[in-house]
């Protein structure tokens, strides 16, 4: 079966030529989110890793909602932040109220040096659907 590719009418606008999902097989690869606002493509990611770490979240919300799954689908996260000392405890506390405790993916959490858009954190994620 071919690859099937989503490009979503309620998630934020790409900043680059990409697609918010891509499913292969029982798999959904979602692309990274920034704190972009989908609404309104001309607003500034809000300031502060708490309020980035939920704007991301939701938009990743929109792209899974719009291929048909939820968060309980989720089975590997991979996360890019800006400043990893800084933010990194901050960020979990946010992160970790999206999943259930005993239904957390795997993950991956990476220092980067910059993100597009001012972004202070990036993550996306892989999706099963059964």
């Amino acid at each position: 079966m071919d690859p099937s590719f989503h490009l979503l009418p309620d998630a934020p606008k790409p900043v680059a030529p990409y697609s918010h999902a891509v499913e292969a097989g029982a798999f959904v690869f979602v692309t990274g989110q920034l704190a972009t606002d989908p609404d309104d493509d001309s607003l500034l990611v809000p300031p502060g890793i708490e309020a980035q770490t939920r704007k991301v979240m939701d938009n990743l919300s929109r792209v899974l909602k719009g291929c048909g799954l939820a968060f309980a689908n989720v089975v590997c996260v991979r996360i890019f932040l800006t400043d990893f000392k800084g933010d990194y405890a901050r960020m979990n506390e946010i992160f970790s109220t999206y999943f259930a405790a005993d239904k957390r993916p795997v993950r991956t959490t990476v220092g980067v040096t910059a993100l597009a858009r001012g972004g202070i954190v990036e993550i996306d994620m892989i999706a099963f659907r059964p």
